[in-house]
């Protein structure tokens, strides 16, 4: 009698997505300027991923991201996926980060009085897990390629591709086309925005 091994199950997540799972599974996504968050919980094995863009007007230097409208979004989808992790028996204390993303590749100008998408996106993620007390156990931040991870729930691995330039414009251009739907949804609130490209 032959044993087969199970195969995985494969999720791919797409911007504002997240996934927790028990479950084998391979948890995909394409990172530009957005951030994955990979969490696990390695006594209860369950893992979990979200794919977010932090998305506002503007990122001042020294203004905490916590009281932006970009912080509170942060704030929501890493919570989200939390919750559901938790629902699924992980403890917040128990909880492990691996941390993909952040390129450079929206083109925002240079004004140094403000930080680029995928910088706030960076810091972002960094300054909720330490407040939050989740071990960062690797990381994959920055630079001016996007990339492809896959994320394996039962051996807690992430798999690192990064994308040709050619094919990072595409994703830019995705990107962009959300960023500029979330800032035209907080207009109401926050009153007319332009955004210059």
């Amino acid at each position: 009698m032959t044993y087969k091994v199970p195969l995985h199950l494969r999720v791919t997540l797409k911007p504002g997505d997240h996934r927790a799972t028990k479950e084998r599974t391979v948890l995909s996504t394409l990172l530009g300027s957005c951030v994955s968050a990979c969490l696990y919980d390695p006594v209860a094995r369950v893992s979990g991923m979200n794919h977010f863009l932090l998305a506002n007007r503007r990122y001042a230097r020294n203004l905490p991201l916590n009281i932006t409208e970009a912080g509170r979004y942060g704030i929501h989808a890493m919570e989200l996926l939390i919750n559901d992790m938790m629902k699924l028996g992980a403890q917040r204390p128990r909880l492990q980060a691996k941390i993909f993303g952040g390129g450079a590749i929206l083109d925002e100008g240079a004004d140094s009085h403000f930080l680029c998408v995928g910088e706030v996106n960076q810091r972002f993620i960094r300054e909720f897990l330490a407040a939050e007390g989740i071990r960062i156990v690797s990381e994959d931040l920055g630079g001016e390629l996007g990339r492809v991870i896959h994320f394996h729930t039962d051996t807690f691995q992430v798999f690192r591709k990064f994308i040709p330039k050619t094919q990072t414009l595409r994703v830019e251009r995705r990107e962009l086309g959300i960023w500029k739907r979330e800032i035209e949804l907080s207009e109401d609130r926050e009153g007319p925005i332009v955004l210059f490209r």
